[in-house]
């Protein structure tokens, strides 16, 4: 039986995540295995999902032992057009996951029939609405990889593994969690993998604190949004701690990101679905968002979230168009091609609706590096956008130890001053990595909410200021450190080395005398 409370629920669905990781571990690469855990964990869901959408339709109709799973196919069929209009996919009774699983041990093609399966569902969407939302979401569950096994038979056992494992996870009856179960295990396996892959896969993943700080932030007194964005959406984990922070229902107009990485903007659609968010309330897009954005039509968005790359290379001036693009003309220069950190900025910003709040993780190097950066943070602060700049503590998130900083930006501001929050000490060490606890994370809120200064942890300064001083926004430049060293008294110090020096003179004198002595006897 599954656990009532929230808490008990969540202990138990992570002790069982984490054994399910140690008994497949060694089978394959844990960052390449990522892959098929979520992957099996999708697979379950939206069956799981389909099913309880099914079978609710029929008990409410007045047929209380209806279950869909134990459908012919051919009955099932009758219901598929319906289905996909209102779920985005459908999947036969024979396809579901708790059908297949009970007959994976016997098939000697598994591979096959699980690939039969997911293209199944995949088509499924073929010509409907859904079609973009599904498509290629299983392209990463690779059954005939050697990843899996050297031999059919060796990935079969493997697979038969996945599926039981996933299978006997403490996810209960969707009707009756207490929370989010499923999206819950996708974010515990997701912080699993990130925090063993590093450099190799784990950046992309923002830790689930820090996500939420950012989240609260972008809406404080508000209550409810139009939409939310991610430029750089990643596994899309800071779009969804909006439906956490507000209720998925109070994100008026759904999920909006863009991904440059395909693994990663499969697992951003993955993530979308299994916090049960339905294809029409979220648009995940494919592509370079500096150079190819696909939400035109969609702009502007009243909250936006991002934690993009740092310094990455783009086109920049090498691309002549560029300059014109009315994202970034504005501000008369092009982030630099080395360092696209305020071209990400200048994005957000244009496409940030006039009550909008836009708050983005930013490379410490934007706040005070000169040449073009520095004539965009000009246009920046002349024109009134930076609401706030905080300073975080250092090795806080995947793949990289430095200490990021965060600029929000506004553009209905009621006062022409910057927030500057030095909160570089708020943090516990948890494992290998920092942690901003519950504690921490109110601390820099409630800075934030109250916009006033606080001695050594946070300044209220004045555009005007910030132009005299060269339009640096480094938060050390207006917050002072407190001094934390001890007060040394001169004139004390001074006394005790004196003794120390007499004393020293009285020992030399009596090993001096000492000495003579001895050789006096001699």
């Amino acid at each position: 039986m599954v656990p009532t409370t929230r808490e008990a629920q969540r202990a138990e669905l992570h002790k069982s995540i984490w054994r399910v990781a140690n008994d497949l571990r060694g089978s394959v690469d844990g960052w390449d295995f990522k892959a098929y855990v979520l992957g099996t964990l999708f697979y379950r869901f939206v069956s799981e999902n389909l099913t309880s959408y099914i079978n609710r339709w029929e008990h409410d109709a007045g047929d209380p032992g209806f279950d869909y799973a134990k459908l012919s196919d051919d009955e099932a069929e009758g219901v598929r057009a319906d289905i996909v209009a209102e779920k985005g996919f459908f999947i036969l009774p024979s396809q579901l996951f708790a059908n297949v699983r009970a007959g994976a041990e016997r098939d000697e093609n598994l591979n096959e029939t699980l690939e039969g399966v997911f293209r199944s569902i995949e088509g499924s969407a073929v010509g409907t609405e859904s079609e973009n939302d599904l498509k290629g979401l299983f392209d990463d569950f690779d059954v005939n990889s050697s990843k899996l096994g050297p031999t059919v038979a060796s990935r079969n056992q493997n697979l038969v593994k996945l599926l039981n494992a996933i299978g006997e996870l403490p996810l209960g009856d969707l009707q009756d969690n207490s929370i989010d179960l499923f999206g819950d295990a996708y974010e515990y396996l997701m912080t699993m993998y990130a925090s063993s892959a590093g450099k190799s896969g784990g950046e992309f993943f923002t830790p689930q604190e820090v996500s939420e700080l950012l989240a609260r932030i972008t809406v404080v007194g508000k209550t409810e949004v139009n939409k939310v964005y991610d430029p750089a959406a990643g596994s899309g984990s800071l779009l969804l701690q909006f439906a956490k922070v507000l209720g998925k229902d109070n994100v008026r107009e759904g999920f909006f990101g863009q991904e440059i990485n395909l693994t990663t903007y499969n697992l951003a659609r993955i993530n979308m679905f299994l916090h049960d968010i339905n294809y029409e309330k979220f648009s995940i897009a494919h592509g370079n968002t500096l150079t190819e954005p696909a939400h035109w039509d969609d702009e502007p968005f009243e909250a936006i979230v991002s934690n993009p790359p740092y310094s990455i290379r783009w086109d920049g001036d090498a691309n002549p168009l560029l300059i014109n693009d009315p994202r970034f003309a504005p501000a008369g220069v092009l982030a630099p091609k080395s360092k696209a950190d305020l071209a990400f900025t200048m994005h957000m910003l244009h496409w940030l609706a006039v009550d909008g709040t836009a708050v983005i993780v930013e490379f410490p190097g934007v706040l005070y590096r000169s040449g073009a950066e520095k004539k965009i943070r000009k246009y920046l602060i002349d024109n009134n956008y930076v609401d706030a700049v905080i300073q975080l503590p250092p090795d806080l998130f995947f793949g990289t130890t430095i200490a990021t900083c965060i600029i929000v930006l506004k553009k209905s501001k009621t006062d022409n001053s910057v927030l500057f929050v030095n909160a570089s000490a708020e943090f516990v060490r948890s494992g290998n990595k920092n942690k901003l606890t519950e504690a921490n994370r109110t601390t820099i809120l409630n800075t934030v909410i109250a916009r006033e200064g606080s001695e050594y942890f946070a300044e209220l300064i004045p555009n005007e200021q910030i132009a005299d001083n060269d339009y640096n926004l480094a938060v050390s430049s207006y917050v002072e450190t407190e001094d934390t060293r001890e007060v040394i008294d001169i004139t004390e110090l001074n006394a005790r080395i004196n003794d120390i020096v007499a004393r020293q003179a009285e020992l030399r004198a009596s090993i001096d005398q000492i000495v003579a002595d001895l050789e006096a006897t001699k």
